[in-house]
């Protein structure tokens, strides 16, 4: 089936007894067992599991055509437990521009409980090659970065980390499986922040794990988010299953409105530099060509003059909202290094753009009567 079909229907099953068509939330945290002991209805206690996240669980896997799926309480709870199922001394090779917080997590956090990490340029291939070590378990990768938006050769990686003997996990929040598929191009592990474009509506906090095989290394985590509770509630699982199924249809719109935007941006004189896979004039364009079907709805810009004139266009957008995340229908902006403090990696002059569902025109005028007064 298409993405579209299995949006609505993957998860969705008519609720027994009352034959809802919208299932039902299960709020739920304990479930009677049966007189032999046993559990009829699949789960004893919501920590292990609850209907609404297994419903979430079985969509997500469909979603990213993998063999199974774990729900967390955010993408953050998502990336550490795949990280926590490692072993002290074991080494991990992650891309120098993924995300702000999963670099925090494993400089500050992860790395004194005795991980230990490289970060490499991921489009340098001979770089990854080189950052390998003996004790090289896992690659992770983000595929557009954030908020730089490089792009990730993820089969040219992912033969990599095969030859060695690692696995490879791929963070898949920015392009979501209606743009590209991780685990078809060669990757064994996909993170969702589901917070963003899946449940797509700035209202849900959550995460996902999709794995291609239902293998060790998946139960290994499925056991340590039951020890630890990392669990996402019946009730954002529910909204995230309803966000999803029209989430192929808000992505395609975003990401069309965003190439638009792009395009007008790149003409613009005040405007140093736009970071978006969808121009011809992008590094990384021919690679995102080759494994997205899209390019999504995350573009970022350079300001000429630096920091304060990226302020000044940051303070006379009208439809953009200044604020944090992405993926909702609602345009965002944000200026990412006074988010990351002292450490970023962004430059001072970039704005981060998240591209929403309001109609590009609308959009472009607001950008360009910003831009006429910096």
């Amino acid at each position: 089936m298409k993405i579209e079909t299995r949006a609505v229907h993957a998860g969705h099953g008519i609720e027994p007894g009352t034959r809802d068509i919208t299932p039902a939330i299960h709020l739920s945290t304990t479930f009677e067992r049966a007189e032999d002991g046993s559990f009829p209805g699949g789960h004893s206690y919501s920590r292990q599991s609850n209907p609404n996240r297994s419903a979430l669980e079985d969509c997500l896997a469909s979603l990213e055509q993998g063999a199974a799926a774990i729900a967390f309480s955010s993408g953050n709870a998502a990336t550490n437990s795949l990280f926590q199922a490692l072993s002290p001394g074991d080494h991990v090779i992650v891309g120098e521009d993924v995300f702000y917080g999963t670099a925090l997590l494993l400089k500050n956090h992860l790395v004194p409980w005795g991980l230990k990490s490289s970060f490499v340029d991921m489009r340098d291939l001979a770089a990854v090659e080189n950052a390998f070590t003996p004790s090289t378990k896992v690659i992770w990768v983000e595929t557009p970065s954030n908020p730089l938006l490089n792009i990730t050769d993820i089969r040219a990686v992912a033969a990599i980390a095969r030859k060695a003997g690692a696995l490879l996990a791929c963070d898949n929040t920015w392009a979501t499986p209606a743009l590209q598929s991780p685990l078809q191009l060669g990757a064994d592990v996909v993170m969702h922040s589901v917070t963003k474009y899946l449940s797509g509506h700035s209202d849900v906090l959550g995460g996902a794990l999709v794995f291609r095989e239902r293998n060790a290394l998946y139960e290994k985590i499925r056991t340590l988010q039951h020890a630890g509770g990392s669990v996402p509630s019946p009730f954002e699982c529910w909204l995230a299953l309803r966000g999803i199924q029209t989430f192929p249809y808000r992505v395609r719109a975003q990401s069309e409105n965003a190439q638009r935007v792009a395009e007008f941006l790149s003409r613009q004189e005040a405007i140093e530099a736009v970071h978006y896979p969808g121009l011809p004039s992008h590094p990384g364009h021919k690679i995102a060509v080759a494994q997205m079907s899209g390019f999504g709805g995350m573009l970022s810009i350079q300001v000429k003059g630096g920091q304060t004139e990226a302020f000044k266009l940051a303070a006379a957008v009208r439809l953009f909202t200044r604020a944090t995340s992405l993926g909702g229908p609602h345009s965002l902006i944000e200026h990412r290094a006074s988010v990351e403090g002292a450490t970023t990696r962004s430059p001072v002059n970039l704005l981060r753009l998240s591209i929403g569902l309001g109609h590009r025109d609308d959009l472009i005028a607001d950008l360009e009567q910003a831009l006429r007064g910096i």
